[in-house]
């Protein structure tokens, strides 16, 4: 679209063998609806729907000028989000919980011989990463196994381990568990301490003959 100086039409060019004049009374160029908004003018009179108090309401600080007052500190901390049950349940585990995977899904999930690790199972489809993270897996003795396969880097039942083995499979145990299971291997094999209610009874056995020994030794004291 050109346009020539200051003559009273617009030359819209539509192919270059067409030419067409509008005028400029039919070409309407307007802004969007909304771009240019008037001001509001308040206290302009009770007709006006803001008048008298200007929509400021009644009386007081926020009906002043510069009316820009600080909040308080109790409303900024509530603003905080709370950590919730930390207080309560003090004692809950808050690392996440594994992902539980039944012997039936890796069943029809995998072949024989198959590597089967928390990353085979994402590969596979059985288990999806948790924001982009593959989860900690845990595997369960629901359902039959058929196949020798090579499960290594999951959490594993006892049942589902005992499952695999008769497969002809083996089980690999993650690192963090074979610890603790030393762990408490460890603290079962050590000698359970005596109560200190038992030791202090044995001590005053002791000590009752002696005192008794001591009364008899000691001469009776005459009466005047």
């Amino acid at each position: 679209m050109t346009v020539r100086g200051r003559l009273p039409f617009v030359l819209i060019r539509v192919s270059p063998s067409v030419e067409v004049n509008v005028t400029r009374r039919r070409l309407r160029l307007r802004d969007n609806a909304g771009a240019n908004k008037k001001r509001v003018r308040v206290g302009r009179g009770i007709g006006s729907g803001i008048g008298k108090t200007a929509g400021r309401g009644g009386k007081g600080q926020s009906a002043r000028a510069g009316n820009k007052r600080r909040p308080e500190w109790r409303d900024i901390i509530k603003k905080i989000p709370k950590l919730r049950g930390r207080g309560v349940n003090q004692f809950k585990s808050i690392e996440t919980k594994p992902v539980a995977i039944n012997l039936g899904q890796i069943e029809s999930a995998f072949n024989a011989n198959d590597s089967v690790t928390p990353t085979t199972l994402v590969e596979k489809g059985v288990l999806s990463t948790l924001s982009g993270r593959i989860p900690t897996v845990k595997i369960l003795g629901d359902g039959e196994l058929s196949k020798a396969l090579k499960v290594s880097g999951c959490t594993i039942s006892e049942s589902a381990k005992a499952a695999i083995e008769k497969a002809g499979g083996s089980v690999t145990l993650r690192p963090s568990v074979i610890a603790a299971q030393e762990k408490a291997a460890k603290e079962a094999a050590k000698p359970a301490p005596a109560p200190a209610s038992s030791a202090k009874a044995t001590e005053a056995k002791k000590e009752k003959p002696a005192k008794a020994e001591k009364k008899a030794a000691a001469p009776k004291k005459e009466k005047k």
